[in-house]
């Protein structure tokens, strides 16, 4: 039975959606393809028209090209599977749905598999006449929330944007008590099954109020992402929390408002255990200058998280990596897990002053104005001696430029979060991002065993011997 016939939301009858099939990467997203001599559909079964096709198959797929139009919550039932093939394209409606206007929620119970390509990926957004500037803080649907009988999940080539609606009375994850009606906004992608296993790779994550990534739960791959402009008011690319193990690798972040990672063991109980995080080879660009106060600027670690932070490329951005209560080690309510490693990483700074400098020392702000100036102030949570004690890091008079193929680290607003497509940040030959990194044993904790998703097993990267995501060409 063709899609046209029936369509999937939640465990109601799909009328508030439409599917249509596209054989044109050109044809307008909200217009269904004309074909002067169509096929006759055949007749579907009696009392199939407007039945859910998951109370008829444990597995839908939605083809290459497939245009969905969702008018209400959108939901995979528990023990069943959507998959869903490149260069698909779901758009949730701006309007919300009913008389509180709840921002469009796409949730999985059960597994989830968005099986994009390079060449067509896959894409999560709005309709086309409301992607604009202006709205990319807007607000204007739900985004993705894996639920704890979530098993599975898979995002590969896939954009998500536009998300951070509000988390109101009525919204399913309100319901569901994941998040708190009038207190959230919806990340991009929410995970929250201890046992879940999830990979989001290859993938964009942009223009969204919150979080980018938000793990509350599982095993995870978070690997050569693209993130940008993540966080209206706080909020970060990656946050990872309790009952979470997960690799971040070869990610690039650019402007997130507060952090591109925060790492938390926040939740930690006897069913909901450690946080375990390995960020390496990550480039995190502009972050913190968005976000008030002396939080925000690249990496936040806290509340006996094991994280081995490595590698990365931190440029123009307001702090160093933090980690509050470090003298009280190996206590979920504070500190973090002393056995971590938080170092080797290489912060570079541009010559620009920030447009905007919170300078209130009553309300907690620093007054920081320059990344070179950020990177050595005096911050209550910078460790020094503990963390970053190898890492190479910049001062107003040594930029520590890492000479990216295009990229001017003196040119870009500290408080931008608008992506040019052209920059490449890679590195040229000779650039000093290639050499002092971190020689030890840490290995990713899916590097060898893997992740099995969908029956693949799938591996984290290798650590890589440079700063950031990407070497030379």
């Amino acid at each position: 039975m063709k899609f046209k016939s029936y369509l999937l939301l939640g465990s109601v009858i799909l009328a508030a959606a439409t599917v249509t099939t596209s054989c044109d990467d050109d044809d307008p997203i909200d217009d269904p393809v004309v074909n002067p001599q169509p096929e006759p559909e055949p007749e579907p079964e009696p009392g199939t028209e407007n039945q859910n096709p998951f109370d008829l198959a444990d597995i839908v797929t939605w083809p290459a090209d497939t245009v969905v139009n969702l008018d209400n919550h959108f939901t995979v039932p528990a023990g069943k599977t959507l998959i869903i093939k490149e260069g698909a394209q779901i758009i949730a409606s701006t309007a919300g749905v009913g008389a509180n206007h709840v921002p469009v929620e796409f949730t999985v119970d059960g597994n989830l598999y968005c099986e994009g390509t390079a060449e067509k990926p896959i894409l999560f957004s709005i309709p086309e006449a409301d992607r604009t500037e202006a709205n990319i803080f807007n607000v204007l649907w739900g985004g993705i929330v894996a639920t704890e009988s979530c098993e599975e999940m898979l995002i590969d080539h896939t954009i998500i944007e536009y998300t951070g609606g509000q988390v109101v009375n009525g919204s399913p994850a309100a319901s569901a008590e994941i998040y708190t009606a009038g207190d959230d906004a919806y990340p991009q992608i929410t995970t929250n099954n201890i046992n879940g296993r999830y990979v989001i790779t290859n993938s964009i994550l942009r223009n969204g109020w919150s979080d980018g990534i938000y793990m509350m739960g599982g095993s995870g791959i978070i690997a050569n992402n693209l993130f940008y402009a993540n966080g209206y008011d706080g909020a970060e690319a990656v946050n990872v929390k309790a009952g979470c193990t997960v690799d971040v690798a070869g990610n690039v972040m650019f402007s997130p408002n507060t952090n591109g990672l925060k790492l938390s063991s926040s939740g930690q109980s006897e069913t909901r255990g450690q946080a375990k995080v390995n960020a390496y080879n990550n480039t995190i660009i502009n972050a913190g200058w968005r976000r008030d106060g002396e939080k925000g600027g690249c990496i936040y670690v806290e509340k006996n998280v094991l994280a081995n932070v490595f590698n990365n490329l931190l440029v123009n951005c307001k702090f160093r990596a933090m980690t509050p209560s470090f003298d009280i080690p190996n206590n979920p309510e504070e500190g973090y897990d002393d056995s971590s490693l938080i170092d080797y990483n290489y912060y570079a700074s541009g010559s620009q002053r920030s447009e905007i400098v919170f300078d209130d020392p009553e309300e907690g702000e620093s007054g920081v104005a320059y990344a070179w100036e950020g990177y050595n102030y005096a911050h209550e949570d910078y460790n020094v001696g503990v963390v970053d004690v190898h890492s190479v890091i910049a001062t107003e008079d040594d930029s520590k430029d890492p000479g990216f193929v295009n990229f001017d680290i003196n040119a870009v607003s500290l408080t931008s979060y608008i992506y040019d497509e052209a920059w490449d940040f890679h590195v040229q030959a000779g650039s000093p991002v290639l050499s002092g990194t971190y020689t030890g044993t840490i290995a990713p904790y899916f590097g060898s065993t893997g992740l099995t998703v969908n029956g693949e097993s799938h591996t984290s990267p290798a650590v890589e011997n440079h700063f950031g995501a990407y070497g030379t060409k």
